[in-house]
């Protein structure tokens, strides 16, 4: 029998992910067994295969599909000769039409100016495709301001990859720009940053931004793309937050997150005294929380760092909870996200997490280029590599304090960026996870959302 590989798959190896596929439309990369892999790859529509039961269950998975006849189909398979990283965060420029008072990717007042040309970006494209990365979240300063946003789209769909995220402050969101993304095949989640009614306009530094943005998220939902609130909360905004949330879920949004405005450079010389302190935003966001499960919502409900709420399933998980004592394991990555995603600045700088940037950039620390070096080596070999491959037990190792913790195996050492914001310190542990859990905040969630189950006791 003929048979060729369905055209919505595409084999891969990666240095110690040796067989292994993409099927379209999903972001990351499955692992098939290895005599999977090897059938298939044989798979060309020429080569007259001995029908088997493995054969038979290929096709009926909708991995394969029989031909009547022998028929050249090419087996797209790419062997990558780095470590297995499925996505991109990529910053295709700085530049922005707001100047926010809490940038994290800024590191002072000034207006960021860089960006990826476009011989750049075919470049970058191309070595991800080098690479096997397959999507890629899309952001800025304002991504939709880079004059070659829409070639950048096509030319993502056009290798088979795609855009899973899209950040934005939904300034340049217009009907005939939804209408081509739509066209292209290209639905990403819109991460739309809103903070707060009545607040919006002070922090993103532009008058009449707020009616702008409730207008994005509307037009978004009309045409049907998902889309996800980002909101910062800050001393200012504590009250607008619920009446926010209410606004959201009565427009259709499907996710808001609402995010403790950080220790960044920016906001650092910006906040004043508008910065909440971690216990601060632990107690806000479970007030936030009571008021919100009080009445029905189908939108889910998001405390960065802090806890996750679907109401649709009565359900939560607490955020700083982050492991287990039965499936731990030392060599578990410091961050999931981090091992995961590839951030790339708009200076071409690889940094750890983008929220990391300003940080790197204000003491002109560099992990690699992929401006001046090859991505591929750098996924191969480099600082970079180094950072985000890194192990719990390094952080573990770091610090006395963790290892005389209870909570060490839940905690996994908490969030870098937090580490960095507070200790200056990649491997220190975070002082804001030592809050939660050595301030009774686990038991305090768990108190108020007695309604909702645990998704951790699953």
């Amino acid at each position: 029998m003929y048979c060729k590989v369905c055209e919505t798959v595409s084999l891969r190896s990666w240095l110690l992910v040796p067989y292994a596929f993409y099927r379209r439309g999903e972001i990351f990369a499955q692992k098939l067994e290895k005599d999977e892999f090897e059938l298939m790859q044989r798979c060309n529509g020429e080569q007259e295969l001995e029908e088997s039961n493995l054969l038979r269950s290929l096709i009926l998975r909708s991995f394969l599909q029989e031909l009547k006849g022998p028929e050249l189909h090419p087996v797209d398979y790419r062997f990558c000769a780095n470590r297995y990283f499925p996505r991109i965060n990529w910053m295709i420029t700085g530049r922005c039409n707001y100047n926010c008072l809490h940038c994290f990717n800024a590191a002072d007042n000034e207006r960021l100016q860089s960006e990826f040309s476009w011989e750049e970006c075919i470049s970058l494209l191309g070595e991800a495709e080098k690479c096997g990365v397959h999507a890629f979240t899309i952001n800025g300063g304002e991504p939709m301001l880079h004059p070659r946003f829409m070639d950048i789209v096509r030319s993502i769909y056009e290798r088979n990859m795609l855009i899973d995220e899209l950040n934005t402050n939904g300034a340049f969101i217009t009907q005939p720009i939804l209408d081509e993304m739509k066209h292209i095949g290209c639905r990403p989640l819109m991460k739309i940053s809103f903070d707060g009614i009545g607040h919006h306009d002070w922090l993103r530094n532009q008058k009449g931004a707020e009616q702008h943005t409730l207008n994005a998220i509307k037009l978004c939902i009309e045409n049907d793309f998902p889309v996800m609130v980002q909101t910062n909360i800050h001393r200012k905004n504590v009250a607008a937050i619920l009446p926010t949330l209410e606004l959201m879920d009565t427009l259709g949004v499907m996710c808001t997150r609402v995010i403790r405005t950080s220790e960044s450079p920016r906001w650092l010389e910006n906040a004043d005294d508008s910065c909440l302190a971690v216990e601060e935003y632990y107690e806000a966001c479970l007030k936030i929380a009571g008021g919100y499960i009080t009445n029905p919502h189908a939108m889910n409900l998001v405390f960065w760092q802090f806890l996750d709420i679907f109401p649709k399933t009565r359900t939560y998980s607490m955020r700083p909870v982050e492991g287990s004592y039965a499936a731990y394991q030392p060599d578990m990555p410091v961050c999931r996200g981090n091992r995961g995603m590839v951030a790339i600045t708009a200076s071409g700088e690889l940094v750890p997490c983008n929220q990391m940037s300003g940080f790197f950039k204000n003491r002109g620390i560099s992990f690699g280029n992929m401006k001046k070096e090859r991505l591929q080596q750098l996924l191969l070999d480099s600082r970079y590599l180094d950072k985000v491959c890194m192990s719990v037990s390094s952080v573990l190792e770091h610090n006395e304090k963790c290892q005389n913790c209870a909570y060490w195996k839940l905690c996994l050492g908490g969030c870098r960026a937090f580490a960095l914001q507070f200790g200056n310190d990649y491997l220190a542990c975070d002082p804001a996870k030592c809050i939660y859990f050595h301030g009774g905040w686990m038991e305090k969630t768990e108190q108020a959302m007695k309604d909702f189950h645990n998704k951790y006791q699953e």
